[in-house]
């Protein structure tokens, strides 16, 4: 009787300082000390650093002394070309200027857009492109269809290896330079071509995209 009397005596008097406790102490807290037991023993969490943005959205920087490009050909009638430079979109949905055909734009000491499906415009076009130009271009939608022979083989002098292969709806992006030599070692150009067995899209295939980094002292 006696030790029983005591064992509630004790829980009477453990249940009171309890209660007195939980009364004088905030609830805040009362739930803050209860998580931090909850969490007592636990491994501490390593979070990796949010990576930087890169400019034109390179996986990888450009070196100092280095401009960045990047160039993707449209997919589909939704996503559209874009082509951009040194961090500035030269041609994007967002600046409505991409067109059906072959987008081009000419880098050198002002940034020239051209956004045509017509082979005699093109052939202007990249003929009054100054000396010490970049020419970077892609293709929306089609860009073979009206392309005429000569204005594949003012491409082809530029370096094209592709642009003769074009086909219906290819997707293709380019990058050369007039009056000079760009680095072997850059990404020049690449093609894709329509198949109905591959296609991504209906009727057209998956877009493509170069891109790379150009010493400054080049142009």
């Amino acid at each position: 009787a006696v030790k029983l009397a005591g064992l509630l005596f004790t829980a009477l008097t453990a249940w009171y300082l309890g209660y007195l406790i939980a009364y004088l102490l905030p609830s805040e807290t009362i739930t803050t000390s209860i998580a931090n037991l909850q969490d007592f023993g636990k491994k501490p969490v390593l979070r990796a650093p949010v990576p930087k943005r890169q400019k034109c959205d390179h996986w990888s920087p450009c070196s100092p002394g280095n401009y960045a490009y990047r160039i993707l050909s449209g997919g589909g009638k939704a996503k559209l070309a874009r082509i951009c430079f040194e961090d500035e979109m030269l041609i994007s949905e967002e600046k409505g200027n991409v067109g059906r055909g072959i987008n081009i734009a000419i880098v050198n000491c002002n940034c020239v857009i051209c956004s045509t499906d017509h082979s005699g415009e093109m052939l202007t076009f990249i003929k009054n492109a100054p000396e010490g130009s970049l020419l970077l271009m892609v293709t929306h939608d089609d860009g073979s269809t009206r392309l005429k022979n000569d204005t594949k083989k003012l491409v082809e002098e530029l370096g094209s290896k592709e642009i003769q292969n074009i086909k219906f709806r290819s997707s293709w992006a380019f990058i050369a330079a007039k009056g000079f030599k760009l680095p072997d070692d850059i990404q020049k150009e690449k093609i894709n071509h329509s198949d109905k067995k591959k296609n991504r899209y209906r009727g057209w295939p998956a877009e493509i995209q170069i891109e790379g980094c150009i010493p400054r002292n080049l142009i």
